[in-house]
């Protein structure tokens, strides 16, 4: 499905991409997600070389850049409130680069947006999603600066690797969860 003009798109950190993107693929009004590597204008641009980083390089922890999930979609079928709702929702935004297993900078809770307007809609749903946590959100908000498409194997991972055990054992419980919520 192509993407048109009219269609929006944001940059969401939640941990592991394949979780995430696992579980978008289940929303209606997402017209397609692309797992990724985001940066912010905050983070240290010195690193920045002029390249997509590898998985290797982003899982090693030395970059500045976070496993994202791009989101295209469409806001007359779904609102970007609803996504943020969704999003703070099926990950801990209370853990500072962390996701269960999941260790380091790369895994940190983030938005990454690109106008004024989802900065101020991504504020607001993190000051909403607050009242559902007892402990303090770490979602970063910042503007994105670069996103990289992540390399094609990871693209659609859960639905080519079912039976992967990282997929068993964390992405179908949190899928399972997620639609028995929503449903």
């Amino acid at each position: 499905m192509s993407i048109e003009s009219n269609h929006q798109s944001i940059v969401l950190a939640g941990g592991c991409f394949w979780c995430i993107e696992a579980l978008y693929k289940k929303v209606e009004g997402v017209l397609k997600i692309t797992s990724g590597y985001a940066k912010s204008d905050n983070d240290n641009l010195a690193l920045e070389d002029q390249r997509a980083p590898t998985y290797e390089e982003v899982c090693s922890g030395t970059t500045v850049y976070a496993e994202v999930v791009k989101l295209d979609f469409d806001p007359t079928k779904i609102s970007l409130e609803a996504l943020l709702k969704i999003f703070f929702e099926i990950h801990d935004p209370t853990t500072l680069n962390k996701q269960g297993g999941d260790v380091g900078t790369q895994y940190r809770s983030a938005v990454f947006y690109t106008s004024d307007e989802q900065k101020n809609i991504a504020e607001d749903a993190h000051t909403e999603a607050q009242e559902n946590w007892n402990d303090p959100i770490v979602t970063d908000i910042s503007h994105l600066h670069v996103f990289y498409p992540a390399e094609d194997y990871h693209q659609d991972y859960y639905s080519k690797n079912p039976n992967q055990p990282y997929c068993v054992a964390i992405i179908s419980p949190k899928i399972e969860k997620f639609l028995k919520k929503n449903n």
